[in-house]
């Protein structure tokens, strides 16, 4: 019994010794502890002035986001030979892994999916409005699988991959 208590004895006074030697590094560490590095307190320095222009308040993104894609215009020309390649190239970069190189849906990751995604020589595509195209390019299908892409390609871009798609006509 005594060799127990001895060894609790040792063991508190190991733990004591310890925290001593902690205490004393803490009070004696020159380099920056936690508790006394300065801090941002809210509203402790006025708030800044926003430059006039850095918020949009009209056109952008948030324009087409809310139309409703029968009434929207390209930005670019859509029948211009060099907006199509663009439009190519692009699709081709974003689009062409589930609709595929030859439009059908059977790309090398649509392939994978049930049902395949949509053949853009249909009609049901082919017959949509330029709008309507952009919108779902930009913001996805609801409860389908084409990804928004409205963060991935800029505005100028999204309407040259309608002008591409528009290009390929009906099959």
């Amino acid at each position: 019994m005594k060799k127990i208590f001895g060894f609790i004895i040792a063991v508190i006074i190991v733990i004591l010794a310890a925290y001593q030697a902690l205490i004393y590094y803490d009070n004696n560490f020159r380099y920056g502890r936690m508790r006394e590095t300065p801090a941002v307190r809210p509203h402790e320095d006025p708030l800044l002035i926003m430059e006039e222009g850095v918020v949009p308040v009209s056109g952008g993104e948030a324009f087409y986001r809310v139309s409703a894609g029968i009434d929207l215009t390209a930005s670019v020309n859509m029948i211009e030979p060099a907006s199509i390649n663009r439009g190519k190239a692009v699709y081709l970069t974003y689009c062409a892994q589930c609709h595929g190189n030859n439009h059908d849906g059977n790309g090398t990751v649509g392939q994978s999916f049930h049902p395949l995604p949509t053949d853009l020589r249909s009609s049901q595509v082919q017959t949509k409005s330029d709008g309507k195209l952009f919108k779902s390019v930009s913001y996805g299908i609801p409860g389908g699988r084409q990804p928004a892409l409205q963060t991935t390609i800029t505005i100028d871009d999204r309407w040259r991959v309608v002008a591409y798609i528009k290009s390929l006509g009906l099959r």
